[in-house]
């Protein structure tokens, strides 16, 4: 089965001590089986303050210190299990983050989440977001789905690389291709239900009321917006699961637009993004809002 990528995806490194940033910190860390394995049986000088920072639960992670930092990160910001016993010693969210993978009708695809402060910048910043190269293979076979969600991503694809339209007017294009009714979404409708990992994030998102397509950021949300569409619809084995997570996808998006500005549109798309989909409960609570009735996109809050 071969893998694909959007074409910007080889460009991404992480930053490591220079991200402001940083995944070591405010997240639980779990440690997946074989790592723990590999972490028990270890004999290293550094192998005894790895297993002393291991809670192991129904789920096994790390034990973040008082202000939420993994206990294995330096005060440069760089990881001491690198660099004393190295990567290969990393367990497997550590090692992957920020990527994801999805199982498609071409095979698995892989991409870069937005939460990642390097990943936002390049996402923002890369023109050709609709060019999905190969760049390898794996074990496997592909399970085609009847329903063509490639096929309909590429349509909303072609959409947002017209230069002519600006951002608000893309998206009236995609809603009239899948024939759908567009309204203007109340935000705290759904925002006020969510969870938040900062209050201050909260505060920002709640700030959000009508969604507004700002223009002046057009070309940083047809990104957004692809990236959005790469990663949640990609999957979809029928047109409501596809449109449900299109629906997801604009919401985000609009929820960007309607709270950004030049200067903070890349902190505010990691923000949402860290929010609401690293959070499993809030991307479903906000999926669950949409639904399809009588041919037509009705809010379902």
């Amino acid at each position: 089965m071969k893998i694909y990528a959007p074409e910007y995806y080889n460009k991404f490194k992480c930053i490591a001590d220079n991200c402001k940033h940083s995944c070591c910190i405010g997240w639980e860390i779990d440690i997946d089986t074989e790592t723990l394995t590999k972490y028990d049986n270890l004999t290293c000088e550094y192998a005894n303050v790895i297993k002393d920072t291991i809670q192991k639960d129904d789920v096994s992670h790390f034990r973040l210190s008082e202000n939420k930092r993994c206990p294995h990160l330096d005060d440069k910001g760089l990881c001491e299990i690198i660099k004393r016993i190295g990567e290969d010693h990393l367990c497997d969210i550590c090692r992957e983050h920020p990527r994801y993978y999805n199982y498609t009708n071409l095979g698995k695809e892989v991409g870069i989440g937005m939460s990642c402060e390097a990943a936002c910048a390049l996402i923002l910043s890369s023109d050709n977001f609709d060019k999905i190269i190969e760049i390898g293979e794996t074990k496997g076979e592909i399970f085609a789905s009847e329903y063509d969600a490639i096929k309909a991503r590429d349509t909303i694809f072609r959409i947002l690389q017209d230069e002519e339209m600006q951002i608000d007017f893309k998206v009236e294009m995609i809603y009239d291709y899948f024939d759908v009714f567009l309204y203007r979404y109340y935000f705290p409708d759904i925002t006020s239900k969510l969870e938040y990992m900062e209050n201050s994030h909260k505060e920002l998102i709640l700030s959000a009321d009508t969604l507004f397509w700002n223009n002046e950021l057009s070309d940083e949300l047809t990104r957004i917006l692809a990236y959005y569409v790469y990663r949640h619809c990609s999957e979809a084995n029928d047109f409501d699961e596809f449109f449900v997570s299109l629906s997801f996808a604009i919401f985000c998006t609009g929820l960007i637009s309607s709270i950004s500005d030049k200067n903070s549109i890349h902190d505010i798309a990691r923000i949402v993004s860290e929010e609401i989909e690293y959070s499993e409960e809030n991307t479903e609570l906000i999926k669950s809002s949409f639904y399809i009735e009588d041919d037509f996109f009705v809010e379902g809050v």
